[in-house]
């Protein structure tokens, strides 16, 4: 059996662990969640359609994408290193009546666990929080089928992204809590690209997000990936 180093940042944990209660509050600390997930929902099910798949959800944290897909036809599994935003989560399934199997498991072990079962496997927001994204990407690439899709959204570590993400949104605006990103820890689009190759996926699509703080609206914008973007891999069929 494969022994894998704890690919975890406590402190990450401990954060987003003070905040589970703040999940599902549409106008607190998780707004942009709740503001960009139409957006990356679309995204997903435009490039492999979610009706009928068998989808995992990544650090699916309090569960509001996950939630999102299975309404959407997905039979979903979410998974999380945090236990209080999974109970929210859990809690919420309760209001919604949406179907969500949710799990506290790493990547790592998931994919030792349960090997190519998934048609798509989706990794938002989460890349950025642990001390080894690359491990992340690999655990993605042995979790989906062959042939399967992979959609995976961080935040460029370019200086635009410092102002915006950083500067603009926890200390100008407050759309975040302060301290909630560390720039040392954002993912250059060529360093994603290189640790999906490396992990035998291909390459299908990047795009980038903005966000106009007079409309309060985000959407994709393919030729900036300076901030925030998606990127759309596929593991090969053969």
């Amino acid at each position: 059996m494969t022994v894998y180093r704890e690919n975890v940042d406590h402190a990450e944990i401990d954060k987003f662990e003070s905040l589970a209660d703040k999940w599902w509050d549409r106008e607190g600390d998780f707004k942009p969640l709740h503001d960009i997930n139409p957006l990356r929902l679309d995204y997903i099910d435009q490039h492999a359609g979610l009706i009928g798949k068998k989808v995992l959800d990544v650090g699916c944290g309090g569960g509001i994408l996950s939630e999102a897909m299975a309404n959407r036809g997905a039979q979903v599994t979410g998974i999380d290193m945090g236990e209080a935003p999974l109970a929210v989560a859990r809690l919420h399934l309760e209001e919604s009546g949406a179907n969500v199997d949710y799990q506290c498991i790493s990547a790592e072990r998931m994919a030792e666990a349960h090997p190519a079962e998934f048609d798509i496997v989706v990794c938002m927001e989460m890349l950025e929080h642990v001390p080894e994204p690359a491990s992340v990407i690999k655990a993605c690439a042995q979790l989906v089928k062959p042939g399967g899709q992979i959609f995976f959204s961080t935040i460029n570590r370019h200086p635009k992204a410092y102002a915006l993400a950083i500067l603009g949104a926890e200390y100008v605006m407050h759309l975040l809590p302060k301290g909630t990103h560390e720039y040392r820890k954002f993912i250059r689009p060529s360093e994603m690209a290189h640790w999906a190759r490396q992990a035998g996926l291909e390459a299908r699509h990047l795009t980038g997000m903005t966000y106009n703080p007079l409309t309060r609206s985000y959407r994709l914008v393919p030729n900036d990936l300076n901030v925030n973007y998606f990127g759309y891999f596929q593991r090969p069929s053969s």
